[in-house]
């Protein structure tokens, strides 16, 4: 009878694998609506691919790649190089842009699959919804596809299709920042404010205060590890501008007319920008090629030996794990939340559909555990546009993980090119002046809605 017992059981979990999101949810959890849940296990899948690329790069790992059939040998050259030449330092960089190109493939895939989608009654719904096990087996395949790409010129072309992605995916992060800052600044101003007490008053200065102190600190080590008193000129100008751009943004907020229009803008908004920019300002100077002006630049090349005065690093540095944090929190946010500002869920198109509210009501009061579907009457977010972030995203989470290196012109060192650096400031720059924006355009824009 246990033996009976068990095999109905798992075949119910087979079922459940090949179903739909909602058979997923286990009994133990609480309701959950049918978007969030398919959301969390695409960025499950993309998680697992980025662990996965992690793996590889381990020094250990990365030294056994060599043994996988015609992955080091036998495609004719290694990275644009000739098979004379040695490729074991090479084979985790090769190995993360495969898995990348893997991981940018199967979400493209589906962003055009789900194209024009605006309920769960259209066929393509139940495809989004479920068959994870399916799912599962495509992006396993095309991973094991990608590891056969011959290399030739791939590697420098899908680079530069990773800094594009990567560019892309740094504004849709500084997108989610500043409406973190302003939903986290209004919270506390209404909580103080309903409650006519002052610890959240003093909450938000001291957090400020932490904020720009840690800000000050950074820049002043920026100075002092990233340039020197002659030469590094690059260095001095960048830091010297994005430290004059953030004053001014941190000025602005803090305006008469601009707290006028905003009562809810501050100084809070604008140290977490300010903060974010400095982490960005560091992760470019990071990548300046030269050594003199760059104590953290990695380097290796295709024999795994270094000069007297390269020393030769792991993959991992601060920047990068920094970078990996910020991922992590931003792919979440995407996939769990929708914005309390209007028009962020219009530029991110998603909305927080009253469709499935019956079906919400129904499971409470039920007391069942499972997932409702809550997009019946229209979709609470964009399908297509939703894999197409979850696209950008491992696409930086590649260049994050090879510290956006690539192959010099000789073909035989890797090495971190200056539009690595450019990207990065310029994403820098993008932001504050998106910020800047939602500062002014209550007044450039009188007779919209800015609320």
């Amino acid at each position: 009878m246990g033996a009976c017992l068990g095999v109905c059981s798992l075949v119910s979990c087979v079922s459940c694998l090949c179903g739909s999101a909602p058979c997923l949810l286990c009994g133990c959890c609480p309701s959950a609506k049918n978007s969030t849940i398919s959301r969390l296990l695409f960025t499950f899948f993309l998680f697992l691919g980025t662990l996965v690329s992690i793996i590889m790069i381990i020094p250990g790992v990365e030294k056994e790649l060599h043994k996988l059939p015609g992955f080091c040998e036998g495609s004719g050259s290694v990275l644009g190089v000739q098979t004379h030449v040695d490729c074991g330092s090479f084979l985790g960089h090769k190995a993360v842009y495969r898995m990348g190109f893997a991981m940018a493939a199967f979400f493209f895939l589906f962003a055009m699959i789900m194209v024009c989608v605006r309920s769960s009654k259209d066929p393509r719904a139940a495809v989004q919804n479920g068959f994870w096990f399916f799912k599962f087996l495509v992006l396993v395949g095309i991973t094991v596809g990608a590891f056969y790409i011959p290399d030739g010129a791939f590697t420098s072309v899908w680079f530069y299709f990773g800094v594009v992605g990567s560019f892309l995916f740094i504004l849709i992060q500084l997108v989610l920042l500043i409406d973190f800052a302003h939903s986290w600044s209004q919270l506390w101003l209404r909580n103080a404010g309903e409650s006519n007490a002052k610890g959240w008053y003093a909450a938000l200065c001291v957090i400020t205060f932490i904020f720009y102190a840690t800000s000050i600190a950074a820049i002043v080590l920026l100075y002092v590890y990233y340039t020197k008193p002659e030469g590094c000129t690059e260095g001095k100008v960048l830091i010297s501008i994005n430290l004059i751009l953030c004053l001014i943004v941190s000025a602005v907020s803090i305006l008469p007319k601009i707290q006028d229009a905003q009562p809810h803008s501050g100084l809070l908004q604008a140290s977490l920008i300010t903060l974010y920019t400095v982490y960005v300002t560091w992760s470019a100077l990071a990548n300046v090629p030269t050594q003199a002006c760059n104590p953290t630049l990695l380097v290796r090349n295709s024999t795994g030996s270094v000069t007297a005065t390269q020393l030769l690093t792991t993959w991992w540095d601060a920047p990068s794990i920094v970078g990996l944090i910020i991922f992590i929190l931003c792919t979440l946010f995407i996939s769990v939340r929708s914005s309390d500002h209007p028009q962020v869920n219009k530029l991110m198109l998603t909305e927080e559909s009253t469709a499935g509210v019956g079906s919400e009501a129904a499971a409470v009061e039920s007391g069942l555990h499972h997932a409702y579907d809550n997009e019946q009457d229209g979709v609470s977010y964009n399908y297509t546009f939703f894999h197409l972030c979850l696209l950008l995203a491992a696409l930086y989470i590649m260049m994050t993980l090879t510290n956006w290196y690539r192959p010099d012109e000789s073909l035989r060192v890797l090495t971190s090119p200056w539009t690595a650096v450019w990207v990065k400031i310029c994403s820098s720059w993008a932001g504050l002046l998106l910020y800047l924006w939602t500062l002014v355009a209550p007044l450039v824009l009188p007779d919209r809605d800015f609320s």
